[in-house]
C-alpha cells in the first residue's frame, strides 16, 4: 500500500476498463476520479489537478493526444501521462510519448501491472516516496540539473521537462560518460523493462537533445553509442 492517498483520474470511454482500473487502484490505496470523454476529462483536471491521469487515447469529444497536447502546452499542467493504447496503434503510441507521455499501456492490460506502472511513475515524478531529495544538483557546463526541486537550466533558461524526461536526464547525467543500453535505461528509469517498446527510450532521448541541446541534429551532451544505447558526455558544448 502506498503512505498516502494520491488522486488518480482514469480517463476511458469503456465502463468495464474504468470499472477494473479503479478498483485496483482504489486497492492499491488510490483516491480514483474518472471521466468518459475528452471535455469531461479537462473539466475535471482544471477543477482539481490530480496525482497522475491514466488516459485512453481513443475518446469521443476531445481525444486522448488532444488532451496531451493541452496538458504538455502549460507548464502549469504538471500532470504526469499513463497512456491507454490498442494493439495496432504503434504510430499515435510513438506520438503520444513525443507529446510527453510518461508511459503507456497496451490494451488488453492487467490491472495489477496498470496499478504497479502508476506507481513506478508517482515515485519517479516525486509525488510519491524517493524523489530525489538530498541529492546534490548536477552542473556540466551550461546544464545545471536539481533533483531537490526537478529543475533543469540551460544557458541559464529553465527548460519544462516532463517527469520521465527529468528522471531520465538525472539518471544518465549521474553517470558520465557509462553506456547504457536502452533496456537498461527502462530498468533504471521506467523500473522495468518487460512489455516496455524500446523505442520509448528513442523518443524520450530525442525529447530531451530538443530541450537542452543548442543543436539537437548535433548534441554534444547525449551522444548515441551506434549499436549499443547512450551515454552522457559531461564536457557537453
Amino acid at each position: 500500500m502506498i503512505s498516502d492517498t494520491k488522486d488518480i483520474l482514469v480517463v476511458d470511454d469503456e465502463a468495464s476498463v474504468v470499472e477494473v482500473v479503479s478498483l485496483y487502484l482504489r486497492r492499491e490505496g488510490f483516491h480514483v476520479r474518472t471521466a468518459r470523454d475528452g471535455r469531461e476529462a479537462l473539466t475535471a483536471i482544471q477543477t482539481q489537478r490530480p496525482a497522475l491521469v491514466v488516459l485512453d487515447l481513443m475518446l469521443p469529444e476531445v481525444d486522448g493526444l488532444e488532451i496531451l497536447r493541452r496538458l504538455r502546452d502549460d507548464p502549469a499542467q504538471d500532470v504526469p501521462v499513463i497512456m491507454l493504447t490498442a494493439r495496432g496503434q504503434e504510430v499515435d503510441r510513438i506520438y503520444g510519448l513525443e507529446l510527453g507521455a510518461d508511459d503507456y499501456v497496451t490494451k488488453p492490460f492487467s490491472p495489477a501491472e496498470l496499478a504497479s506502472r502508476v506507481k513506478a511513475v508517482l515515485r519517479r515524478t516525486g509525488r510519491d516516496e524517493g524523489d530525489g531529495r538530498g541529492e546534490r544538483p548536477l552542473q556540466y557546463g551550461d546544464l545545471h540539473i536539481d533533483a531537490k526541486t526537478r529543475l533543469v537550466t540551460v544557458r541559464g533558461q529553465t527548460v519544462d521537462l516532463t517527469a520521465t524526461e527529468f528522471d531520465l536526464l538525472w539518471f544518465i547525467a549521474s553517470h558520465p560518460r557509462q553506456v547504457f543500453k536502452r533496456d537498461q535505461l527502462l530498468e533504471n528509469v521506467w523500473g522495468f523493462s518487460e512489455y516496455v517498446d524500446p523505442s520509448t527510450v528513442t523518443v524520450h532521448i530525442r525529447r530531451l537533445r530538443e530541450k537542452i541541446e543548442a543543436h539537437p541534429s548535433k548534441p554534444t551532451y547525449l551522444l548515441t553509442v551506434w549499436g549499443v544505447g547512450y551515454k552522457f558526455n559531461p564536457e557537453g558544448s
